[in-house]
């Protein structure tokens, strides 16, 4: 487990409700005396209780709303390229 300095629990909303928690780790390629090798680590999902828990342990937290428009739905298949035998209007290239 990473010092409270080193972890960062990230969650992220979305305009539909659904809420998202990652943690990051500052890591080192090198050693921790070389600046330029520090990095943070890919996010890594958690769970709702383990972020709840850090927040309230103290651990760096952050709040992120993101605000992107929602997915376009498309059928699959399309209509126009059904298979045989369900589809009998398959286009075989």
């Amino acid at each position: 487990m990473h010092s409270r300095q080193t972890v960062l629990y990230i969650c992220e909303e979305y305009p539909s409700g659904n809420r998202y928690y990652y943690k990051k780790e500052l890591i080192t390629h090198d050693s921790w005396m070389n600046p330029q090798s520090l990095e943070w680590s890919a996010p890594r999902p958690i769970s709702e209780k383990t972020f709840m828990e850090r927040a309230r342990a103290g651990y760096r937290t952050e709040y992120r709303k993101i605000n992107k428009p929602q997915a376009k739905v498309y059928p699959f298949p399309p209509p126009e390229h059904r298979c045989f035998p369900y589809y009998p209007n398959m286009r075989w290239r």
